[in-house]
């Protein structure tokens, strides 16, 4: 699935390994039912689904339920090309209009060209009256606004800063496209994983959570408020949401961590589970090993990663000059499969030779 936002914990290389895995799983023990507990971009969710499972999709922030209510939740069937396509265009076709987001997110920092900042503004405005109280439509509109501004913006992929000069894809128009829906039900719910786990129970679960002291919201501001649409009080260079500094999970707490942790694995219902995480993370390879032997048999899959981009290009200041060495280039990224199954264990032995 190519039409997805630039997303620091996307696991677009990675996918065809977690899908091979669950392609195994599900060979010798038939799966119906996923939950993907931190959706995140819905990536995962969304390959999931067009594996043939029903996909129960949880995440905490406004923009990656959005995400996931189309992605995951919405059927294709229900909501084909032909009956969006007039409405994409009719959003496309509109004249834009520069304000609040254009001056906060275009001059007061350099996230979109102005020209784009206020295409969006005009398209964001508009989807209400579009999508008349259809919260499927909605997503569905915004998704696609996500996905547009995504391809126009002026960062290495996350929101923390933004680059110094216009990257080169800035320029372009900002344009709207059908996004990659699937058909099927799904399910896409908003809370808190800690939370909301024990309520649900599924075949498999896939965990992605936060693995160090760096927030979602904090990198994906702009996606949250473009979702929401509520004018937050803004603060520092990068204009991030006020709210970014309240909103820290547990798994953000080198402190915190192990303890959320354990209570999260403690609190699934599920025969199989996939855990993705990277030795960036505030848990060793052997803390999450001992974390998950007392759930079932435990497989660990590790493989290289390269970084996100702006890890690899280094660190600057807001004048440009460059003020930290790039210390690597790759990580380590683990998945650990922890089944109920010991015909599944011994299959998959195989793959962590």
């Amino acid at each position: 699935m190519g039409a997805v936002v630039k997303y620091i914990g996307s696991k677009r290389a990675l996918l065809p390994w977690i899908e091979d895995v669950v392609g195994r799983i599900a060979a010798i023990d038939p799966l119906r039912e996923a939950v993907d507990l931190f959706s995140g971009s819905a990536r995962v969710g969304h390959a999931l689904k067009r594996m043939g499972l029903r996909v129960t999709a949880n995440d905490l922030y406004a923009y990656a339920v959005t995400l996931a209510r189309a992605l995951v939740e919405a059927d294709a069937l229900s909501y084909p090309k032909e009956r969006l396509e007039p409405i994409l265009a009719r959003l496309q076709a509109l004249e834009g209009r520069a304000g609040w987001f254009t001056r906060t997110y275009c001059q007061a920092s350099r996230y979109f060209q102005p020209h784009n900042g206020a295409k969006i503004e005009a398209i964001r405005e508009a989807i209400e009256l579009e999508s008349a109280g259809d919260e499927h439509l909605r997503a569905i509109l915004l998704c696609s606004l996500l996905l547009a501004a995504d391809r126009v913006d002026s960062t290495t992929g996350i929101q923390m800063a933004y680059l110094k000069r216009w990257a080169p894809r800035s320029y372009h128009r900002l344009t709207l496209t059908y996004p990659p829906l699937l058909p099927g039900a799904g399910r896409a719910i908003q809370g808190d994983a800690l939370e909301i786990a024990p309520q649900l129970e599924a075949d498999l679960f896939y965990l992605d959570p936060p693995y160090n002291q760096h927030s979602y919201l904090g990198n994906y501001h702009l996606w949250e408020t473009l979702v929401r649409w509520d004018k937050p009080a803004t603060y520092g260079v990068a204009r991030k949401r006020a709210d970014v500094r309240e909103h820290k999970s547990p798994f953000n707490s080198k402190r915190r961590a192990k303890g959320a942790m354990e209570k999260l694995l403690g609190s699934l219902r599920s025969k199989h589970l996939l855990l993705s995480f990277n030795n960036e993370g505030f848990l060793s390879m052997a803390e999450l090993k001992a974390l998950l032997k007392d759930w079932g048999y435990v497989i660990c899959l590790e493989r290289p990663y390269r970084r996100y981009v702006g890890a690899r290009i280094g660190i600057y200041n807001p004048q440009g000059q460059k003020v930290g060495r790039v210390s690597h280039t790759e990580n380590r990224e683990f998945l650990f499969v922890a089944t109920q199954s010991k015909r599944v264990q011994q299959a998959l032995l195989t793959l962590a030779r």
